[in-house]
């Protein structure tokens, strides 16, 4: 069993930054794609960002230009630095794991909330 744990969230003034680390129980070195997502109230959750083992990023295009997604292998772990944050970034946000054989592994979420 992969755990991961979230870690970094809390309270941010719009405009100010964030960086939500997410580690991994396991080597992360040959997962196919870890992301970050997010869940805000009353509303789906969404992907975020993610990263492939070769270290491909994608973003949701409300975040391009604000977050940004990376990986540290040594460490086992995931990172979501968020810039230049608005209130409509207020979530819980939840790392992921994906690996090829199609097994996924969830964290438990960490709040973000963007507020003066």
């Amino acid at each position: 069993q992969v755990q991961l744990v979230e870690s970094g969230g809390g309270l941010v003034q719009p405009g100010g930054s964030l960086r939500l680390s997410c580690v991994v129980s396991s080597t992360i070195c040959c997962i196919a794609r870890m992301g970050w997502y997010r869940q805000a109230p009353g509303k789906q959750r969404e992907l975020v960002a993610n990263i492939t083992s070769a270290g491909s990023t994608n973003y949701t295009d409300s975040v391009k230009g604000r977050f940004a997604i990376s990986r540290d292998n040594a460490k086992n772990t995931v990172y979501l630095q968020m810039n230049n944050a608005k209130p409509e970034d207020t979530a819980a946000y939840y790392c992921a794991v994906h690996y090829n054989s199609g097994l996924n592994y969830w964290g438990k979420g960490i709040l973000v909330t963007v507020s003066s």
